[in-house]
């Protein structure tokens, strides 16, 4: 026990007061005789011992009243269960992704979280408050209200570890209370591993009451015809109690298909036809859970012609000539000796077919090729030297060549998961007509390949970049060496390498991820591209490479939707912007993920036990109550007791 006022304890020497009181305070009894004297000397003992114990039981109630009016004004108390943590620094982590649009008992969880917030906290509390995106640093509820009641969601999905990293980043000696509020989708024990031990934390789980859902994935042109693009919409389904949903697509806000779709299984691709046209628009969905993956943003740009060279004898090129026809591609082949390399910058694809040796003046070029957005195909020749493809390959990504092999081998595998078969097969084939090499290299690399040996080692492999993409073939495929030309997959392959830039497919990022986008523009030296739609307009990080532009845009914009590029007010070309679909799937909590936390399902709690456990018992109240209670005793005794 310890004491605010300890210097009162000197005044309980007063207690003697009463007790002297007590010991001088003599009454005298006055004789009366009366006829029965043996009766009078009776009453009289009677009375004598009646005062005696009325006089203790005053002192005794005198004595406790003076103490504990002593002992109230010297204001004892215990010390707090955590007095070391009242100088604590308070952050409020609130997660606003947009899982936390499902709906609890008391409406959507972000809003009833900032409700509580702002009937809960103290208005003398200081803290500092920090969302997915946004921090606010040593403020106090009434400061911040206006910014907590027009608090939207981010397109950013929730990460404690790098908001921790931003409070760790905001320099404090001080010990740190970390209130985490989130539904925890997408929390991980990783994430919990970085929290600072020395640190605080307490988490409030809002719980969402409805965990089903239904979102788009992705839609890609699964055919293109003469007149018509044939497109595929992929939708996933969270939860069981989900019938079906009904779809629409729109150009322009005008609807142009619409069907309702049962939802069998857990991941569901619709096909539609819409007509071969330019295209800003999008695909909706409705649902009862939550509505920002209920609609996908995307556009298709005008049919242009590919443009793609082979450099190599023409006689090995001849196959190429077939698939890459003039309705859709601008082709050309050249032999190495008569190549401009002036020319090679206006195409979207090369192919190296065949070349005994690359020269460096092409090597240079190809990389700055690639890197610009051109897809480039290698088709190695049997004379080709090993090491110098390796180093030319290591500009490209984690991929080496091996001595050459002299053996027959069957290409019986196709990765129906590799970006380049995307939308090619309708269903897996496990049986067909297998080509084979009879020379080829064996290859080592980190990427996932697209068509596999027998003995699951890469025939074709793909290096996929920001912005291109490059492909290797671990063999010739001459038809000396191969019959891969006579195969099925020659056309698929071939082609789906040509038409996997993104001039010839659907328009459509994702806001968050770092891929860079290619525009087809000149600029002047101070020119610049505005990207803007209706309700939102912003410049992105930009690169000129001569006749294009690289855009990167990080975590803009911050709303989805279909948006223009401009360049000094004139249109360029058509882009859409989707939000990340990671907060689609409510049932990702662990519930014995936070085990070993403090967690809670209200504010007020959290706040409450906080106080409580760092406010001293103070004991000082209990003893004025106890002093009214003697003082009471002490009137009825003096009142009652005869």
């Amino acid at each position: 026990m310890h004491f605010k006022h300890p210097e009162n304890l000197y005044f309980l020497f007063l207690l003697i007061v009463p007790i002297l009181i007590h010991l001088f305070q003599f009454r005298k009894f006055k004789k009366e005789y009366f006829t029965n004297v043996r009766f009078l000397k009776s009453i009289s003992i009677q009375t004598r011992k009646s005062s005696k114990l009325k006089k203790w039981l005053l002192l005794v109630t005198r004595l406790l009243v003076l103490f504990c009016v002593i002992m109230a004004f010297a204001q004892p108390f215990f010390d707090a269960k955590e007095a070391n943590n009242r100088s604590n620094e308070m952050y409020i982590i609130l997660d606003n992704s947009f899982s936390m649009q499902a709906k609890g008992k008391k409406g959507e969880l972000l809003k009833r979280a900032v409700q509580e917030l702002l009937e809960e906290t103290p208005e003398n509390k200081n803290f500092s408050l920090l969302t997915n995106t946004e921090s606010y640093w040593n403020t106090d509820i009434k400061s911040i209200r206006s910014t907590l009641q027009n608090l939207k969601y981010s397109a950013i999905p929730f990460d404690l570890n790098a908001i921790l990293a931003r409070i760790n980043a905001h320099l404090s000696a001080s010990k740190k209370d970390i209130i985490i509020i989130t539904d925890a989708v997408g929390l991980n024990a990783k994430q919990l591993q970085n929290f600072p031990k020395e640190d605080l934390s307490y988490f409030i789980i809002p719980k969402a009451e409805q965990l089903n859902n239904v979102s788009i994935d992705s839609v890609y042109i699964d055919e293109t015809t003469e007149d018509f693009y044939n497109i595929n919409v992929n939708l996933s389904r969270f939860g069981t109690d989900i019938k079906s949903v009904p779809i629409a697509i729109y150009n322009q806000n005008k609807l142009i298909a619409k069907t309702v779709s049962n939802l069998e299984t857990a991941k569901k691709s619709l096909h539609f036809s819409i007509p071969k046209q330019a295209f800003h628009g999008y695909v909706s969905i409705s649902d009862n859970s939550l509505a920002y993956d209920n609609t996908f943003y995307f556009s298709i740009s005008k049919t242009q012609k590919t443009s793609v060279i082979s450099i190599g004898e023409s006689q090995k090129s001849n196959f190429l000539q077939r698939i890459y026809t003039n309705d859709e591609f601008n082709y050309s082949n050249s032999e190495l000796a008569s190549l401009d390399y002036n020319n090679l910058e206006k195409q979207d694809v090369i192919v190296l077919n065949e070349l005994d040796e690359i020269p460096q003046a092409l090597q240079l070029t190809l990389k700055d090729f690639v890197q610009k957005g051109g897809n480039l195909v290698l088709i190695p020749s049997a004379k080709s030297n090993v090491a110098s493809l390796n180093t030319f390959l290591v500009n490209f990504g984690n991929i080496q060549f091996k001595s050459l092999e002299i053996a027959n081998k069957l290409i019986s595998k196709i990765n129906f998961n590799h970006p380049l078969f995307t939308g090619v097969f309708e269903n897996t084939i496990s049986n067909f007509q297998y080509p084979m090499t009879k020379a080829s290299f064996s290859i080592v690399s980190s990427s996932s390949a697209a068509l596999l040996y027998e003995n699951q080692t890469a025939f074709l492999a793909g290096l996929l970049n920001p912005v291109s993409t490059v492909y290797v073939f671990s063999a010739p495929i001459n038809t000396e060496n191969s019959n891969f030309q006579q195969s099925p997959l020659i056309v698929p392959t071939f082609y789906k390498m040509a038409q996997s830039n993104q001039n010839n497919g659907i328009n459509a990022l994702t806001i968050g991820k770092s891929n860079p986008f290619i525009v087809s523009t000149s600029l002047s030296k101070d020119g610049i591209l505005e990207i803007k739609n209706a309700n939102e307009q912003f410049i992105p990080i930009q690169q000129i490479m001569n006749s294009k532009v690289k855009l990167t845009f990080n975590d803009l914009p911050k709303e989805a939707g279909n948006f223009e590029i401009i360049n000094q007010k004139q249109w360029i070309e058509n882009i859409s912007f989707n939000y990340s679909r990671s907060e689609s799937n409510l049932n990702q909590l662990d519930d014995n993920l936070l085990s070993n936390y403090s967690t809670s399902d209200t504010i007020e709690s959290i706040f409450h036990s906080i106080q409580s456990d760092r406010m001293d018992n103070q004991l000082w109240k209990w003893f004025v109550i106890f002093a009214l209670l003697f003082l009471l005793c002490e009137m009825a005794i003096i009142k009652f007791l005869k």
